[in-house]
C-alpha cells in the first residue's frame, strides 16, 4: 500500500481561499446574491426548510427544496436567490469566499456550480460546525476573524470529503478526481509541489509507480487531459498569479522550469493569445 500524502496543501498554498461570514441567524423572505467575478459562497442551512432558485443558463436546477440541514457550496459566481417565510426564517451561518485568481483557481475549475450536501452526509465537519456555531452565536472579541477562519476549516474538511467521494457531488474529471485516485494522487502532488522540475511523462509515471503507457491513459481518462498539458495549464496558471504580484517574467520563468522569459512570453502568448505585458494590462483595467 503507498504511504499517505497530503494532497491538498500544496494546491491551497498556492492559490488560497478566503471566506468571510457575513450572516448567521434567521433568513426570511426574499433574499438575493448576486454574482461577482473571484466570489463563491458557503451557505450552512442550521435549522428549517429552503427554496432556492436559480437563474436560467445557469446549469443549475430552477427550483431546488431543501428540507433538512444543509451545506450549499457556490465556488463559481452564480445568482441565487433563497425563498423563506416573511416570519420565523430557517436558521442560516452564512460566508462569502474569496478565491485567488478568481476563475483561473483550480477547484473553481475543477468544481460543479453548486454542491449541495445534506450535513448527516458529510462526516468530518460536526466539531468546526459546532465551534462555528458557538462563535456566531455571541459577540466576543476576535469572533469575525475566528468565524471566517472557522469557515476555512470547514471549507478544507468538505474539499477532503469531496476528494473521497466526488461521485456524489457530480464531479466527473479534473483535479479532483484525478487527487481521488491515490497513484495519480502522487504525481498531482509532485506537479503542484515543484512546478519547476523537469518532468517528463517517465518520471510521473515513476512517481504513480505506474509504467508509462499505464499512467498516460489513466491520467487522461481520470483528470480530462494528458499529463503534459495538465502540467502546461498548471504552470500557466500559477505565471498569471505570480504576474499579478508584480514578479517578472524573468524569476517566473525560472521557477517554473522554462529555459528563459522569451520560453515563458512564447507559451504564454500561445495558450492565452496574448503576451505577459498585454494581459497583466488587460487585467488591471476597470470591467
Amino acid at each position: 500500500m503507498l504511504p499517505a500524502i497530503d494532497r491538498l496543501s500544496a494546491l491551497l498554498e498556492r492559490f488560497r481561499v478566503r471566506a468571510q461570514l457575513f450572516h448567521s441567524g434567521p433568513l426570511c423572505g426574499l433574499n438575493r446574491f448576486a454574482p461577482e467575478a473571484g466570489r463563491g459562497f458557503l451557505h450552512v442551512l442550521r435549522r428549517g426548510e429552503l427554496e432556492v432558485s436559480h437563474r436560467p443558463g445557469s446549469g443549475l436546477p430552477r427550483r431546488l427544496r431543501i428540507a433538512e440541514p444543509t451545506l450549499l457550496f457556490y465556488p463559481r459566481p452564480v445568482h441565487h436567490e433563497f425563498h423563506n417565510p416573511p416570519q420565523d426564517g430557517p436558521d442560516f451561518t452564512c460566508a462569502t469566499l474569496h478565491f485567488d485568481g478568481g476563475a483561473r483557481h483550480p477547484l473553481v475549475r475543477a468544481l460543479p456550480p453548486l454542491i449541495a450536501l445534506p450535513l448527516a452526509r458529510v462526516r468530518g465537519l460536526e466539531q468546526a460546525l459546532a465551534l462555528l456555531f458557538e462563535e456566531t452565536e455571541q459577540v466576543r472579541c476576535g469572533q469575525r476573524l475566528l468565524a471566517d477562519r472557522l469557515f476555512e476549516v470547514v471549507l478544507i474538511q468538505l474539499l477532503r470529503w469531496l476528494i473521497d467521494h466526488h461521485e456524489v457531488a457530480g464531479i466527473q474529471v479534473g483535479v479532483m478526481t484525478g487527487l481521488s485516485e491515490p497513484r495519480l494522487a502522487r504525481a498531482l502532488v509532485a506537479m503542484h509541489e515543484t512546478p519547476g522540475a523537469p518532468w517528463t511523462l517517465a518520471a510521473l509515471a515513476a512517481q504513480a509507480g505506474m509504467s508509462r503507457s499505464a499512467f498516460a491513459a489513466t491520467f487522461r481518462n481520470v483528470v480530462g487531459q494528458p499529463p503534459a498539458d495538465y502540467l502546461a495549464d498548471w504552470r500557466l496558471t500559477l505565471a498569471q498569479s505570480r504576474l499579478r504580484d508584480g514578479h517578472a517574467v524573468k524569476t517566473i520563468a525560472a521557477e517554473l522550469g522554462y529555459a528563459n522569459a522569451s520560453a515563458l512570453s512564447r507559451v504564454f502568448s500561445q495558450k492565452m493569445g496574448a503576451s505577459p505585458r498585454q494581459w497583466l494590462e488587460c487585467q488591471d483595467r476597470p470591467a
